[in-house]
């Protein structure tokens, strides 16, 4: 007898870890942009999107108005195409520009949007035409240790022929 109570609470505990899971994968599909995205759809290419991919967000003045759908690769061109959504009560003029944007050194990646001022606005399916690719961070960084250490080489050279002149006679 005691061993069927002790089964029943073995089902019981793993039928709650087999619902709380269902509830975070919800959660999560409805929190990542994987789940179904409403509003207008739009693209934009760039030359680099650096890590950003599905589920990234789509900013404008810092507050989130959209989700990356999807992301590819023009084969002619070798140019990246983000496709995306934005809320649909949000109308883009023609002349908006998209930044690949990111957090920081260790935030993520987003798109962010910078509304331009043109009469006319973009319809479901049209492109973002002005654009601003990824920045690589790793490549800044190492222009910047490369041009201090040139910068301290320079330096270095300077303050060895200072010592090395002779000094002017005093009068």
């Amino acid at each position: 007898m005691a061993a069927r109570r002790h089964g029943v609470a073995e089902l019981a505990a793993g039928a709650a870890v087999l619902l709380a899971t269902a509830g975070f994968v919800a959660y999560a599909a409805g929190n990542t942009g994987r789940g179904a995205a409403g509003g207008t759809r739009l693209h934009a290419r760039f030359v680099n999107v650096g890590s950003i991919g599905p589920g990234a967000d789509v900013k404008i003045a810092g507050v989130k108005v959209g989700t990356v759908t999807g992301s590819s690769i023009d084969p002619h061109t070798f140019e990246a195409t983000l496709t995306f959504t934005v809320q649909q009560d949000i109308k883009l003029p023609t002349d908006s520009v998209a930044v690949i944007s990111t957090g920081g050194l260790l935030g993520g990646s987003f798109m962010t949007l910078t509304p331009g001022g043109s009469d006319k606005v973009l319809a479901d399916g049209q492109a973002v035409t002005i654009t601003q690719s990824a920045t690589n961070l790793e490549d800044l960084l190492g222009k910047f240790i490369f041009n201090v250490g040139s910068l301290a080489e320079a330096t270095q050279k300077s303050l060895d022929r200072q010592a090395a002149a002779p000094e002017a006679p005093k009068p």
